[in-house]
């Protein structure tokens, strides 16, 4: 970035920073269930998550590609509008991480972005029908992920109803290690995407890329160590939430859980459409916990969840206006 501003050095440093805090939240999305089964010890999950996150990134550019043009016109955005987004999304997804919230890093990167855009230029420059889109994908991917889980874990028992009990614990702990795999790379896919997505769409806006330029291929390799580095840190409290206190897992409906959410997670990342990893696999275990016993779930847990994520949404759109109105501010708009 020899002819990069100073304001998009800080753009790319806010928008990493945002991709590892991503990363803390949601290792629990890909080890949860591995780790409250005690299949692989905690320290172990994390790094088998961190390394596949970090494969899933270069798998596909298509979710990046719906980020940086399929919201808003990359031209018609400044540097200072990004950071806000970026450091909106960061602050609220580390306070969530805090609190030990499973909360949505898309919804707070698309509440940050729309946030910011409509605080500093106004709501012409959204492109409606690719927030539409996105916003749709984000409604039915936990409807899918709870669909999923549960078919998928009644097809599971009518399999493991002719194995021994010994069959069954020995077979579906190493299944449940594939799946947790699958759904760290799948989530690589997804989330470290959307970054990717971000940086582009700021360098275009600084006059360093053409709009019509491939990606670097040093934003792939640094969102794809940030997240992967983020998910190493582990959001343990993130995790016992979901992996312990949401419902009881064994091995069996871990490896349902996590396979249906990453066969949902997977679909999405095909179609280019960014979907909250946090929701399908919270909604992919809700259905298993309900195939299993309804009466074992913690619904009340599950109710703070969906609050989070109702809430995530208005709540990064309105820390992003506030920071990108003081932004253009202090450094000058447009700078």
């Amino acid at each position: 970035m020899a002819d990069a501003s100073s304001t998009l050095i800080i753009v790319v440093i806010v928008a990493l920073i945002f991709d590892y805090v991503n990363g803390w939240n949601d290792s629990a999305n890909a080890i949860a269930t591995v780790v409250s089964t005690r299949v692989l010890a905690p320290l172990t999950a994390v790094l088998f998550a961190a390394i596949l996150n970090f494969a899933g990134a270069f798998a596909s550019e298509r979710v990046a590609n719906m980020i940086g043009k399929g919201i808003v016109d990359p031209e018609a955005v400044t540097p200072v509008i990004v950071l806000g987004a970026m450091a909106a999304a960061a602050l609220w997804v580390a306070f969530c991480t805090r609190l030990g919230l499973p909360i949505s890093g898309s919804h707070s990167l698309v509440g940050g972005l729309v946030g910011a855009v409509v605080a500093s230029v106004g709501w012409d420059v959204l492109n409606s029908s690719g927030i539409n889109k996105i916003l749709i994908a984000m409604l039915v991917s936990p409807l899918l992920g709870f669909a999923v889980g549960f078919v998928f874990l009644v097809i599971v028992y009518c399999v493991a109803y002719v194995m021994t009990r010994q069959q069954v614990r020995k077979s579906f702990g190493f299944l449940q290690i594939v799946s947790a795999g699958f759904m760290a790379f799948t989530h690589g896919m997804n989330d470290a995407q959307k970054v990717m997505g971000v940086i582009t769409m700021a360098m275009i806006a600084d006059g360093v890329l053409s709009p019509d330029a491939a990606m670097p291929l040093w934003v792939i390799v640094a969102c794809a160590t940030a997240m992967g580095v983020g998910t190493a840190a582990g959001g343990w409290r993130v995790i016992k939430t979901l992996g312990m206190n949401l419902a009881h897992i064994r091995p069996i409906e871990g490896f349902a859980a996590e396979t249906a959410a990453g066969i949902v997670l997977s679909g999405a990342a095909m179609f280019g459409v960014p979907v909250s990893t946090t929701h399908t696999i919270t909604a992919s275990i809700l259905g298993v916990g309900t195939a299993r016993n309804a009466k074992g779930v913690h619904w009340g847990i599950g109710a703070k969840i969906v609050y989070a994520w109702v809430f995530t949404l208005p709540a990064a759109a309105g820390l992003a206006a506030v920071l990108t109105i003081f932004l253009e501010w202090a450094m000058g708009k447009g700078t």
